[in-house]
């Protein structure tokens, strides 16, 4: 059972400049307010003057009316140390659109832990810039939005977008959506896309990678999942995997690999952004599993 599926479950998410006191703190603050802490991570950049990190899950009596309560006495302890914080509960299930092109292997393998229930997530809507999978889609009773995607109508088409998503959705996934997001796009969901890539950057850069890494032959491939900032493929990263490989592996084997690879990553670094257990720190990504 996911974090997620749990009632009466919150999770907290702090960060904060690294001082004495600050477990204390939040966990009286807690008490105060009969939550029952049931999971606890933390981590700190440096002992002395580094960030503070902390992951607290707890289960809340009478959560509809107590969480007001606790989202009030939280702005009063941000303001008096310079925290940053965000709390989540298991009965509102965020909402995630899936962006996806021809490939089908990643949208596919978030569309089953969806409907198995592993992903506890809405999906109110995928958009394609093309319509190859629609039938697809469609068949699992998914809204499915083909805009087509030029260089001379990318404007019209983001702004398009954006209407259809505006209200919809929490967070955003790149499924193999194989175009690039504008500064203006990105802006609108800060560490709120997720992105998937093959893991031979800075290598193999550009069309064809997996014929590319074959004629290098390359012993490792893998994939890696990160938020999207407007440096393209250097966002930060939240999941990475990697898979041994030989000199008997074809192009076309290394694709298939390649593919397992991606699927994987892509679903667990989303599935760790469903529970809240990810914070984002300049470039970099605290992780709690």
């Amino acid at each position: 059972m996911t974090t997620r599926e749990k009632g009466n479950r919150g999770v907290l998410l702090i960060s904060c400049p690294e001082k004495p006191g600050i477990i204390s703190i939040i966990s009286n603050f807690l008490l105060e307010h009969q939550a029952n802490i049931v999971h606890f991570d933390q981590h700190t950049t440096d002992p002395q003057a580094g960030r503070f990190f902390m992951r607290i899950e707890f289960d809340l009596q009478n959560f509809d009316t107590s969480i007001e309560g606790l989202e009030q006495g939280l702005h009063e302890i941000a303001q008096n140390h310079s925290m940053d914080w965000q709390l989540s509960n298991s009965k509102k299930r965020k909402r995630m659109a899936i962006f996806v092109s021809k490939m089908d292997h990643c949208l596919l393998e978030l569309i089953w832990r969806w409907k198995s229930k592993e992903l506890p997530v809405d999906i109110p809507l995928v958009i394609s810039n093309h319509a190859n999978l629609a039938d697809e889609v469609e068949s699992y009773g998914l809204p499915f939005y083909h805009i087509p995607l030029t260089h001379e109508t990318k404007e019209e088409a983001e702004k398009k977008t954006l209407e259809l998503l505006d209200g919809k959705v929490d967070f955003i996934v790149l499924a193999r959506y194989m175009q690039i997001l504008t500064p203006n796009f990105i802006s609108k969901y800060p560490n709120q896309i997720i992105n998937i890539h093959h893991s031979f950057l800075p290598a193999f850069v550009g069309a064809n990678p997996y014929v590319r890494a074959f004629n290098r032959g390359v012993k490792l491939i893998g994939a890696t999942a990160h938020y999207v900032t407007n440096d393209l493929d250097e966002g930060p990263i939240i999941q990475q995997d990697v898979l041994r490989v030989n000199h008997s592996y074809s192009s076309e084997d290394l694709k298939v690999a390649g593919r397992h690879v991606e699927r994987t990553v892509l679903a667990e670094a989303v599935a760790w952004h469903v529970e809240d257990r990810v914070l984002v720190h300049g470039n970099k990504t605290i992780v709690f599993e």
